[in-house]
């Protein structure tokens, strides 16, 4: 593990966007959650819904191929932000570079994903992510794509879910504000869930459990 971190760290922005990660002492943060429950539950399948150079999806592929079981991480990410993720070659070369090659990208944004065969097949998903465009109807749409693909004993995980703040992320003349915690207060409301928040870094929130009931989280925000 001490030869993936040195390596993961060696690119200097592994070290941005909020996961309370330090490369003084090598450490990953938020990010020792995202492997260890990689490590408990021993899914099979994990789904990554953005990521800005695929932090979380290496330490989630790290955490499958560690097990004996192995895994795949399906990661969507339509390149919006710049055209790092635009060239299929040079992201396969990223990913073998990080020693995760089980990391399979999409260039789709979730309602592209959802109209494919493959969204249809899909199912058994032990881990989800959704760290994509940081609004409360964004993060919601992610969120109840997948809901009805998860394994029983999946854990849902929103990055930036605690405070409202403006980002420039997209660039200046797309501006917008982080409300990923006006889902969570949907979610810390819904029968069926259970819902602990982690206030680190840039917010991490666990999720467990199927909605009963998705009236309330689809009102308007």
């Amino acid at each position: 593990m001490d030869a993936f971190i040195q390596q993961l760290f060696a690119d200097p922005e592994m070290l941005r966007m909020g996961h309370h990660q330090r490369l003084a002492d090598r450490n990953l943060g938020l990010a020792w959650i995202y492997y260890a429950l990689g490590r408990v539950i021993r899914p099979s399948r994990a789904v990554v819904i953005g990521s800005w150079r695929g932090f979380v999806p290496a330490v989630l592929a790290r955490a499958l191929a560690d097990n004996l079981e192995g895994g795949e991480v399906l990661f969507l990410d339509p390149s919006l932000a710049d055209g790092f993720w635009m060239e299929p070659e040079s992201v396969s070369a990223h990913f073998r570079g990080l020693g995760t090659p089980n990391v399979r990208h999409c260039r789709l944004t979730t309602q592209a994903y959802v109209g494919t065969p493959e969204y249809r097949a899909l199912d058994a998903i032990g881990l989800l992510m959704i760290d994509g465009y940081h609004t409360a109807e964004q993060s919601r749409f992610d969120y109840l794509a997948f809901v009805d693909k998860l394994a029983p004993d999946a854990v849902v995980m929103f990055h930036d879910s605690v405070v409202r703040r403006d980002s420039t992320f997209y660039g200046e003349e797309a501006r917008y504000e982080h409300t990923v915690c006006l889902l969570m207060d949907r979610l810390r409301a819904t029968p069926g869930l259970e819902v602990l928040t982690l206030p680190y870094g840039g917010g991490l929130t666990l999720v467990r459990g199927r909605p009963e009931s998705r009236a309330a989280l689809e009102r308007p925000f």
